[in-house]
């Protein structure tokens, strides 16, 4: 669970997940899971020789090794169980034989360790016999400093992470050269953002990944050799060993190349057999490569016209004076929903001056009827955009 969470939150994911009265926390936040959940958690001592010795319990392959949660982006985090068979068979899947003679690699973890990047991560970094080095808390001009003192080879960055290393005044500075793999995803990413972080590390690959919780991290990769997809906004093709289907969720029938569905997947890894649902709407083109849409959770319903915010967000981005941008619908008495925008900008500017550039570029549906400005974007841990904090700002104006 994430360190930040409140009793009351601990509480409704710790009865979720039919938890035991077993809890380990930091000690900043122990006073919380105790009033959450009625157990005094164990701390730091667990690893100082300090704790009662217990013996071992032996466990099945099907038996549950862990429990995450989705990032409740939307409303409140669903549990989703993994066993030990699972888990353990995608981190043998992506670590290596541990080579004692050979060298150590070192990767940094600055994603939240609840969340399955930062999981799976640190699991795969361990297993394979190499170096993490934890971030406790991301911030930009910290991560560079470690990046360059501790030689980091390889990191996963959410591409809100990756801008701001970008845009940190250190970052023209820093040496970065000791970076290999750069491997991104949880959000969309630019073309435009991974070229200007291509120049920051040109000596590294990139690869993004795409999958939810439910997938245990990514079914679909972009990877080094797919510039051609990575320009026209692709996040690649399915991995080894995974099924892939575009689905028209009304029907369930599957829907032709070029045209947007459902993106459903199954593989070995998923949390529960058979085909997973996952929300997000995508096309694939004639050779398997997959473009996000959008989720089918953000479409706003203007009057019946069904808009993708995406769309409307990569067209304010375009704008010379916006440098972050969010857009969600918002409650309208006679439309249902209209659409609105969450604005970061370089400098002030004139709400009509963007709604006059995206009426030039955009049907006039899709142009924001409220535009609010802030200094920064609501996000979660993660670095994904709270919807929910996103519409009560619009609703506010």
């Amino acid at each position: 669970m994430s360190a930040r969470a409140t009793s009351n939150e601990i509480e409704v994911m710790a009865r979720a997940a039919d938890c035991g009265e077993v809890a380990v926390a930091e000690r900043d936040v122990a006073v919380r899971v105790l009033e959450a959940t009625g157990a005094k958690p164990l701390s730091e001592e667990i690893l100082d020789g300090r704790s009662e010795t217990s013996r071992r319990t032996r466990v099945a392959e099907e038996d549950d090794c862990i429990v995450l949660f989705t990032s409740g982006t939307t409303g409140a985090p669903k549990p989703v169980p993994f066993s030990h068979g699972i888990l353990g068979g995608r981190v043998k899947a992506f670590a290596p034989t541990p080579d004692p003679a050979g060298p150590t690699l070192v990767s940094i973890s600055c994603v939240p360790f609840h969340h399955v990047a930062g999981l799976v991560g640190v699991f795969v970094g361990l297993a394979g016999g190499n170096t993490v080095v934890l971030q406790r808390r991301f911030d930009p001009g910290a991560w560079l400093t470690l990046a360059e003192r501790r030689h980091i080879q390889r990191v996963f960055l959410v591409p809100t992470m990756l801008h701001r290393i970008i845009d940190h005044p250190d970052a023209a500075r820093a040496d970065l050269s000791s970076v290999q793999l750069v491997t991104y995803g949880a959000a969309p990413a630019t073309p435009e953002l991974i070229a200007r972080a291509k120049k920051l590390m040109p000596g590294a690959a990139f690869m993004q990944v795409f999958g939810q919780t439910e997938t245990l991290g990514g079914v679909v990769a972009l990877g080094p050799g797919d510039e051609a997809a990575a320009e026209k906004g692709s996040v690649g093709r399915p991995m080894a060993g995974v099924e892939v289907r575009v689905v028209d969720p009304a029907t369930g029938v599957d829907v032709p190349d070029g045209e947007v569905g459902e993106f459903w997947a199954r593989a070995p890894h998923t949390a529960t057999p058979g085909w997973i649902r996952s929300g997000d709407l995508v096309r694939r083109d004639a050779e398997g490569y997959i473009y996000v849409a959008g989720r089918m959770s953000d479409v706003i319903n203007r009057g019946g016209e069904k808009i993708d915010p995406a769309e409307v967000e990569a067209v304010l981005w375009a704008h010379e004076d916006v440098t972050d941008v969010a857009v969600a619908g918002f409650p309208d008495a006679d439309l249902g929903e209209n659409v609105g925008a969450v604005i970061v900008a370089r400098r002030p500017v004139d709400p009509k001056e963007l709604r006059d550039w995206a009426r030039a570029r955009l049907a006039s549906h899709k142009v924001p009827a409220r535009i609010v400005f802030v200094d920064e974007l609501p996000l979660t841990e993660l670095g994904k955009v709270s919807r929910r904090d996103l519409g009560a700002l619009i609703t506010q104006g």
